[in-house]
């Protein structure tokens, strides 16, 4: 492919025997190729920055058996989607050796074409070669720097496997500590490993499930488009989306599934969860059929809404577990005791369903971060609400397990996304557990990195607006918001902004547990 002032690649196979080293006519290209290794072995390393070379080389000097001629070669800008070239592995896949031609796009007076073809690591000088050309130690250098690129790309990999195995950790031990200690909250007998069983369940499931859904949903398409966030994120554009499709099923039918289909306040959450996974799912249709222009932010808060005010009406007329049988209730701790809303109630369950809806979406911007802190988030409300509705407890670990065997595929770096059809599902579920109890306090407890996520949001758009109305110019508090990003662009990497995260939840998810406990 050609275009102005870019270079041309060209891909040519031959029957001829395959040459053991490069052959080039401008010393210029051991720096570019150097350079090219040193960005993980492949041409997609040239990113969209100029690169500009200029070498001069001794005119008619014979190096090994090299003419090197003086030339001038350089290489202008070059844009990462401009063109499709495999990495160096790829070509020694082929049967036949691989040329690439490089030529200038200047005109006939531009330099001569020139001819390489890439080696394999068979192809290497070796220590017992005795003559070995000052070119093929630069790519030999080069080499072994690119696999040095490799071996750091499967160490961060570990960072997200090490996030995995400490959530998981925790959350054992603590549906562990709480199913030893139930009958004390309770204070009736509860079956053994109440809790810890639909946990395990859930993640065994969501886990074996995912291996099945995300190349399903790969060969359907359904790939991500990245247009928000840090300009390093591009490389996530691709990867498969709607994650929520297969996981929030699969935690909801080990819930119902485990109090027998018996249970109105589980059928109530798990009605509305799906309700909001729909509308998300609506909105993730629309991106993948718009170029990433899903539902408005009105229309989707106005779905959010309706949907709010269907649960809300089911709420009233249902005869449901409740403090002290009694609806509309909040229940606080000492002492301030129980806390009758009375027509407050309604919209304050609609201000948490829009809320958490919106703040899991918002934080689903780096690997792992939503499906982790929602993890912690549905055990601290687990806890929370045991004394007053014993099976939502059971939903709450199964929709934590879901979260957890979710974290498989979506850990750093994620090989899925669950998109806005996973996350205004864990939201709506959230909110539901909260409604039909009156846990609201604990909610946000536990949700506290949700709620921070939105409030850097509101925060970002307010001041830029007010600083733009009454100065003519909007400043901005952060980088980029949501808070994530901000950090991310002040240099902290992404698996240690999700650590960071996981240990601010597992705190308040022992704060919520306690409150919810103490207010029941």
């Amino acid at each position: 492919m050609r275009s102005h002032n870019s270079t041309l690649i060209s891909k040519t196979f031959h029957p001829s025997p395959p040459i053991s080293r490069f052959r080039y006519r401008s010393s210029a290209l051991c720096a570019l190729l150097a350079r090219v290794s040193l960005d993980s072995g492949t041409f997609n390393g040239l990113k969209s920055y100029a690169y500009l070379k200029q070498v001069g080389v001794g005119s008619g000097a014979r190096r090994h058996g090299f003419l090197l001629r003086h030339k001038t070669f350089h290489v202008n800008a070059m844009d990462e989607g401009s063109f499709d070239v495999s990495s160096f592995h790829d070509w020694a896949d082929t049967d036949g050796p691989v040329e690439y031609a490089f030529s200038s796009s200047e005109g006939e007076d531009s330099d001569s074409e020139m001819i390489l073809q890439p080696i394999t690591d068979v192809d290497l000088p070796t220590r017992k070669e005795h003559f070995h050309p000052t070119d093929d130690s630069v790519t030999l250098a080069a080499h072994r720097f690119a696999t040095l690129g490799r071996a750091q790309k499967k160490r961060k990999s570990i960072y997200g496997i090490l996030n995995n195995f400490g959530i998981l950790a925790f959350l054992i031990a603590m549906f562990s500590l709480v199913d030893w200690c139930a009958w004390r909250i309770v204070r009736l007998p509860l079956p053994p490993f109440y809790l810890i069983r639909p946990f395990a369940i859930s993640i065994a499931m969501v886990c074996f499930v995912g291996y099945i859904c995300v190349p399903l949903l790969r060969s359907l398409k359904l790939l991500s488009i990245i247009r928000n966030g840090p300009a390093r994120h591009s490389y996530k554009s691709g990867t498969p989306t709607m994650g929520g499709l297969y996981f929030i099923p699969i935690g909801i039918i080990v819930a119902e599934v485990i109090v027998g289909f018996s249970s109105i306040e589980v059928s109530g959450a798990a009605a509305v969860t799906l309700v909001f996974a729909a509308i998300g799912l609506v909105d993730d249709l629309l991106s993948l059929k718009n170029n990433n222009n899903g539902l408005s932010a009105k229309m989707r808060i106005l779905l959010e809404i309706a949907a709010t005010t269907c649960f809300l009406c089911w709420l009233y007329t249902a005869d449901i577990s409740s403090p002290y049988s009694m609806k509309m209730l909040v229940p606080m701790p000492a002492p301030l005791g129980l806390l009758c809303l009375g027509n407050f109630y309604p919209f304050l369950t609609a201000f948490c369903f829009v809320s958490m809806a919106n703040g899991v979406n918002f934080t689903d911007g780096l690997d792992g971060l939503a499906g982790g802190t929602a993890a912690l988030a549905f055990t601290g409300m687990s806890i929370a609400v045991l004394p007053i509705c014993a099976d939502l407890a059971v939903f709450g670990a199964s929709m934590a397990g879901a979260c957890v065997g979710f974290l498989f595929h979506n850990r750093y770096k994620a090989s899925i996304f669950m998109g806005n059809t996973g996350a205004l599902a864990l939201g709506g579920a959230l909110a539901a557990m909260a409604a039909c109890t009156g846990m609201f306090f604990p909610l946000f407890i536990s949700s506290g990195i949700f709620f921070l996520e939105v409030l850097s949001v509101i925060m970002q758009v307010s001041f830029f607006k007010t600083s733009k109305h009454w100065r003519g110019t909007g400043y901005r508090l952060f980088r980029m918001a949501p808070l994530h990003h901000h950090l991310e662009l002040c240099g902290i990497k992404e698996p240690i902004i999700v650590a960071g995260a996981y240990v601010i939840s597992a705190v308040l998810v022992f704060l919520a547990g306690y409150i919810g406990l103490i207010s029941a």
